[in-house]
């Protein structure tokens, strides 16, 4: 069992910035992909940004809408996967939540979620 724990959020103005921090129980090189979605009441879960290991560099994707302003990256020292969002929008409001395929427990993990609120 793996636990991931997100911290982060908060309140900011639009055009501020905040970073989410998704820290794992295990090292995160158990990991094929790790990713952060998001989701807002009445709405699905929507992907915002993944990285996926086991390619040099580490391959990175991201949802039309944060292309520019959002980027993911890891600490493998500290078991722990960013998101650094610049240009923050009222749009982006909403709960973000980490996810984590495990290559060893081929299960898909997900953290509590945090919320991320951006004033007009």
């Amino acid at each position: 069992q793996v636990q991931l724990v997100e911290i982060g959020g908060g309140l900011v103005q639009a055009g501020g910035s905040l970073r989410l921090s998704c820290t794992a129980s295990r090292t995160i090189f158990r990991f094929n992909t790790m990713g952060w979605y998001r989701q807002t009441p009445g709405k699905q879960r929507e992907l915002v940004a993944t990285l996926t290991t086991g390619t040099s560099p580490d391959t990175t994707d991201y949802a039309d809408s944060v292309k520019g302003r959002f980027t993911i990256s890891s600490d493998n020292a500290k078991n722990t996967v960013y998101l650094e969002m610049n240009g923050l929008e009222p749009e982006d409001t909403a709960v973000y939540y980490c996810n984590a395929y495990d290559r060893y427990d081929r299960e898909l993990y997900w953290g509590q979620g945090t919320q991320v609120t951006v004033s007009a």
